[in-house]
């Protein structure tokens, strides 16, 4: 395996760090060139001295000169703004693969100028593919760019895949139903902040786990799947599995179903993405099955979370109706986050959200910044009404 010379986009988020973790486990097989971050500017300017990168983009400029001046000194590039990293995402050529870890919607153009450049994309942001599915899927086809899952789910089912020529019956995608899978929807009403962000099995940033306890993480998972595995959303079977395992499975066409399988630890699926089609060895606990004891499956109660049920019908209408899905979850659930809505207001100002939404059948991407900003917008109205 030749060195690979990588690129993290949110390399100081939750995936980001644990990137760079798998990374200096094997120095000699990964080099990391360019780290980008919004505000965490201390945590960039430290792991780009420790890491001896080339360049670090500052995405929100007010923090421009500070990371300048500590890295100046140790003659690595600062540039500032999300348009910065476009550029340098679509014209350096000493970059093999893009992680892209940036979370929500502000994913999408960076990636775009990933694939553009001819990267190999190390995908861990869902919002670019549920907001601009056929665009990235087209245009990586266009330009000949892979496109790796980072997402456990998708990475369980890519591996299942491997070495398999048959064409696939179902995909069986797992969820750990998150910490209010026994709540009745009585309980759900009063969940609170501190409750939602305390998931059982996963270590997350605070967007994705508050998407985890509503399940709409899981139909954007769903909405990737369809995207990266060519499938229609009724090929996808949404299976709740609390001890997260089983990261997902894959059935074939004589009823055979091959599952993947490692404790819930990210690195296990980053890792594969950055090596692939190699297997490294990985300092990551190993699975106990006597300690396990038992597996458990059960259907998701879409009438406890409807986010399930949005996004598949969001899907199913297609065109730009997912994307005004995600520019409402993510203004929903950040007013959630700052404690100026319920829990259960979430799905409710998604729908309404969709409701509004004037269709597009095949939007191109500037239909989908629209979309995008109409549906901020609207989103952001209806949270004076709840107020």
């Amino acid at each position: 395996m030749t060195k690979k010379r990588i690129a993290i986009l949110g390399s100081t988020g939750s995936i980001g760090t644990q990137t760079l973790d798998v990374i200096s486990q094997h120095p000699d097989l990964f080099e990391v060139v360019l780290l980008t971050a919004n505000n965490n500017s201390k945590l960039l300017i430290e792991q780009a001295i420790k890491f001896d990168v080339n360049t670090v983009v500052i995405c929100n400029e007010t923090h421009y000169k500070d990371v300048q001046k500590a890295l100046d000194p140790h003659y690595i590039k600062v540039f500032a703004g999300i348009n910065s990293v476009e550029d340098i995402l679509s014209s350096y050529d000493n970059i093999d693969i893009v992680v892209a870890a940036m979370v929500g919607f502000s994913g999408l153009k960076p990636t775009m100028a990933a694939i553009r450049g001819g990267k190999t994309i190390a995908l861990a942001n869902k919002e670019t593919l549920v907001a601009a599915g056929s665009i990235v899927t087209r245009e990586a086809k266009k330009h000949h760019c892979p496109i790796l899952p980072v997402d456990s789910e998708h990475s369980a089912i890519f591996q299942c895949l491997q070495g398999n020529r048959s064409p696939i019956e179902k995909i069986l995608l797992t969820a750990s139903g998150g910490p209010f899978r026994t709540f009745s929807y009585e309980e759900l009403v009063g969940v609170t902040k501190a409750q939602a962000l305390n998931h059982p099995n996963w270590n997350m940033g605070a967007k994705v786990t508050i998407d985890s306890s509503t399940m709409m993480n899981k139909g954007f998972e769903m909405i990737e799947a369809r995207w990266l595995f060519d499938v229609t959303p009724k090929d996808i079977e949404i299976v709740v599995h609390p001890q997260s395992i089983i990261h997902s499975m894959v059935r074939y066409r004589d009823s055979s179903v091959i599952a993947q399988m490692n404790v819930p630890d990210m690195r296990v699926p980053i890792q594969y993405a950055l090596s692939y089609p190699y297997r490294l060895n990985l300092d990551v606990p190993r699975i106990d099955f006597s300690e396990i004891g038992t597996f458990t499956f059960e259907k998701p109660d879409v009438n406890k979370f409807p986010c399930i049920r949005i996004a598949y019908d969001a899907i199913s209408k297609g065109g730009n109706i997912p994307c005004a899905m995600n520019a409402a979850n993510e203004i929903a659930v950040k007013a959630f986050l700052e404690e100026k809505i319920g829990y259960m207001d979430i799905p409710d100002i998604i729908e309404k959200t969709i409701e509004h939404t004037a269709f597009i059948s095949r939007p191109e991407i500037d239909e989908i910044l629209q979309t995008n900003e109409e549906g901020r917008n609207f989103a952001q109205s209806l949270l004076k009404k709840i107020n």
